[in-house]
């Protein structure tokens, strides 16, 4: 859905014109799973997906909300009833953006809004994090806050963290507010600097896919908290203030200091390998060399995530397999895990080739059908009109 039908839906809804249209992109992770809250490094990029929204200001403390997407009605709350985890439903994302930029002491005072998402919901693309970040973009230009892009994501990580219940990090919703078109985000999720690294696969006579499997995760669900909280124990055993601080040429020493604690251990394993995995990568793409020897490392994230994380499942690990035992030239899950997407390094002339034996196999498998699609770098958040 357009800027042009979201505004007509709004006008329809409302009654009366919105000051404004604004977009903000769903995000596929090429490297970087599982870092970001433990102040490690992620490298993202912005999907031509995009959740839309036609915002006007209201005065009276009321905050209207209604979605294109759903058969439900507008949800209408009051600023001052606003309290973390007392929303079950989508509407707790736009709604705790509201209530952190609030509690951050920002003087926002009602909205109306309309939004529609062509970012496909459960399937770790980060849908909310746009239906977060593209709420905070516009009440940020109507009510003239003056933050940028990292501050509002900081926002909205505090509203999917406290208001939602999701324990989340950073990256998401950095994507999304900071991504630039025809690169990736070099993050650094400890002190939130950026760097933007070219990325044109096309050039290269490349495609990156993405394989939406059809299974829905959730974020809130107990076992991504799980291995957060693992991740805070195996820093506080180790003395430092988050993994990032175990440098890959101690990983060895680290791991021999946790002795029995098996599970830790593996937690911990994958997030040093991983941030190394990403600087790996970065390496890579800014020597300007072959982006064909990515591969191989995306392909080492996934047996990391899927052995040592253990956030992959069944269908994920399909898409994988298959896509490597017809030419792939790398492949992981994306995304939180536990369902979700899978991306696929592969020549551009074997898509064809790749697409067919990942559907023919799910089909054999008795899964629902996958939906494959091709991620080009896009924009990241901003106003249409």
């Amino acid at each position: 859905m357009g800027a042009q039908e979201v505004r007509e839906g709004f006008v329809r809804l409302y009654g009366a014109e919105p000051e404004g249209v604004w977009a903000a992109p769903g995000r596929v992770n090429l490297i970087g799973e599982h870092t970001d809250y433990n102040d490690g490094f992620v490298m993202p990029f912005a999907l031509p997906h995009i959740a839309v929204a036609a915002v006007a200001r209201r005065t009276d403390g009321v905050l209207r909300l209604h979605s294109a997407d759903l058969d439900s009605g507008v949800a209408e709350l009051r600023l001052d009833d606003l309290a973390p985890e007392s929303d079950g439903n989508w509407t707790a994302y736009p709604a705790g953006v509201v209530w952190a930029l609030r509690e951050a002491g920002h003087q926002v005072t009602g909205a109306d809004i309309h939004l529609s998402s062509t970012v496909p919901s459960g399937a770790g693309l980060s849908s909310s994090a746009a239906l977060e970040v593209v709420v905070a973009l516009a009440l940020n230009d109507l009510y003239d806050l003056g933050l940028q892009g990292w501050q509002l994501a900081r926002l909205c990580q505090r509203a999917e963290n406290v208001y939602v219940g999701a324990p989340t990090g950073i990256m998401d919703q950095t994507a999304s507010a900071c991504c630039e078109a025809g690169h990736a985000l070099f993050l650094d999720t400890r002190d939130l600097s950026q760097k933007q690294i070219p990325l044109d696969l096309a050039a290269e006579g490349l495609r990156l896919l993405v394989v939406d499997t059809q299974v829905t995760h959730a974020h809130s669900g107990g076992e991504y908290g799980k291995r957060r909280a693992g991740c805070e124990k195996g820093a506080a055993l180790l003395g430092v203030d988050a993994l990032r601080d175990i440098a890959y040429a101690d990983l060895d020493a680290a791991l021999d200091r946790l002795g029995d604690e098996e599970e830790v251990r593996r937690l911990v394993r994958h997030v040093v390998t991983e941030d190394q995995r990403v600087e790996q990568v970065v390496a890579l793409l800014e020597a300007g060399g072959d982006s064909r020897a990515v591969g191989p490392i995306l392909t080492a994230g996934h047996t990391s995530l899927r052995d040592d994380f253990r956030v992959s499942c069944p269908e994920l690990d399909l898409v994988v397999d298959t896509a490597l035992a017809h030419g792939a030239l790398g492949a992981r899950m994306t995304g939180g895990g536990f369902g979700g997407s899978a991306i696929v390094l592969a020549e551009a002339a074997g898509v064809e080739t790749l697409t067919k034996a990942v559907e023919e196999a799910f089909a054999a498998a008795g899964h629902k059908a996958p939906r494959v699609f091709e991620a080009v770098p896009a924009a990241g958040a901003r106003r249409l009109n």
